[in-house]
């Protein structure tokens, strides 16, 4: 694969990510800190009622980014072992990045710029070892 066409994919997966973790979110953005449920829904059946929010934006937020990553597979004829490790993928970073959003949101151990370097971490990351694999 050329440089040219690996920065495409990359540039497309950091604009998927601006995308989804920040326009895409909507109301997730809210539900995924528990101080949203203790003021709009205060019983106790809903008490970890965040943590759906925070895995559902988590789920759609890689698959987002492994979006340029599948065309890109598919394009390529990829192997079995390529789209293994973007599924691979898709699912640590769904765990990796409700963690981090959880300490952001409801821990406030984090920041904004700490944050979303990470996610950027996991976007450069992603990128380089699945574009070895495809």
């Amino acid at each position: 694969m050329g440089a040219g066409m690996l920065f495409v994919i990359l540039a497309a997966m950091f604009f998927c990510h601006i995308c989804d973790d920040y326009y895409l979110q909507g109301i997730l953005a809210n539900m995924k800190q528990k101080s949203w449920w203790e003021k709009n829904a205060p019983q106790s059946m809903y008490n970890e009622d965040y943590l759906i929010a925070l895995i559902t934006h988590a789920f759609s937020w890689s698959f987002s980014i492994s979006i340029p990553l599948l065309i890109a597979a598919i394009v390529r004829g990829a192997k079995d072992t390529g789209f293994l490790t973007i599924v691979g993928f898709y699912f640590l970073n769904t765990v990796i990045h409700a963690f981090i959003d959880n300490l952001k949101a409801n821990k406030r151990a984090i920041n904004l710029i700490a944050d979303q370097s990470v996610h950027g971490l996991q976007v450069f990351t992603t990128w380089l070892v699945v574009t070895m694999m495809i």
